[in-house]
């Protein structure tokens, strides 16, 4: 089992930055594939990132590459996603999901643990 928390949501303007933070709990953080999604009013979840065991495999959706950097820091089981540039349709609930692989991959269905989620909402 793998409890995870998110947290670092909160309300930013256009142009603004914010980093969440994943806190996983268990002993074998470092064998969980990690992976961040996010929800809009009225949407479906989407993926916006993942990274590996190692921290070295990542990959982002397009709509988030070159703004949003995931990074993870096993001695800390945490993982974090730090975003840069926030536009208005950043707007959402961000999601940290964990799955028991050693690569980074997007659909929603491979991952086994989900935490509660974190608001993020941009301004304009």
């Amino acid at each position: 089992q793998v409890q995870l928390v998110e947290s670092g949501g909160g309300l930013v303007q256009a142009g603004g930055s914010l980093r969440l933070s994943c806190a996983a709990s268990g002993r074998t953080f470092s064998r969980y594939a990690m992976g961040w999604f996010r929800q809009a009013p009225g949407k479906e979840r989407e993926f916006v990132s993942s990274i590996g065991w190692s921290g070295v495999l990542t990959n982002y959706a397009a709509s988030v590459k070159g703004r949003f950097t995931i990074s993870r820091d096993n001695a800390k089981n945490t993982v974090y996603l730090q975003m840069n540039s926030l536009k208005p349709e950043d707007t959402a609930v961000y999601y940290c999901a964990a799955q028991a692989a050693p690569l980074p991959v997007a659909p929603s269905s491979r991952y086994d643990y989900w935490g509660q989620g974190t608001q993020v909402t941009v301004s304009s």
